[in-house]
């Protein structure tokens, strides 16, 4: 059963580790999906929990695969899902880089550049959006959701400051009671 579910973790992670411009959390939404949904390894609940332990820690975004790896198949499972979701992306980059490299003026790397800007983004959007489509979702919830996208959109205001604002208002209301609207 292990060694299934260990195969499990390199056919969900190695592709992703290809397809990860912008960084890991350019595949968060294919990640929650594969592993939610295709194989029911986790909940989405269970998904977002590890997503926030994952950006709370130190590190890449793609540390998330060591966290499911861990709670798919135990040590060996975080080892082999790390391996999975960087070596492959780690081997491309590296001939990649050389090719970049000697390769100064040509006009398929301005191409490259030009066409991979509005993919990162594209998914790095579809990661939001899988999250927040996966969150139990109250009045509360969605109006601080649209008060802080446009604090950030139309402000300067410190995203740090208002991560703060809002961890606090969700403690104030908590404690209230008032959290389970």
């Amino acid at each position: 059963m292990t060694d299934n579910r260990l195969v499990g973790l390199i056919l969900v992670f190695a592709p992703l580790s290809m397809l990860s411009f912008g960084g890991g959390q350019a595949v968060v939404a294919d990640m929650q999906y594969q592993v939610v949904t295709v194989w029911g390894w986790l909940t989405g609940p269970q998904f977002n929990d590890l997503f926030a332990i994952s950006r709370a820690a130190p590190g890449p975004a793609s540390l998330i695969a060591a966290l499911i790896g861990y709670q798919i198949a135990g040590v060996i499972g975080s080892i082999v899902a790390c391996i999975a979701i960087f070596l492959p992306s780690s081997i491309i980059l590296y001939f990649t880089a050389n090719w970049w490299q000697n390769h100064p003026d040509s006009r398929l790397k301005r191409s490259f550049e030009r066409a991979l800007g509005p993919v990162a983004v594209g998914l790095l959007f579809a990661g939001a959006l899988a999250i927040i489509q996966s969150m139990p979702m109250n009045p509360i919830t969605w109006l601080n959701l649209a008060l802080c996208t446009g604090v950030l959109y139309f402000t300067k205001f410190s995203p740090y400051k208002l991560v703060g604002i809002v961890a606090a208002s969700f403690l104030v209301l908590s404690l209230s009671g008032l959290g389970s609207i």
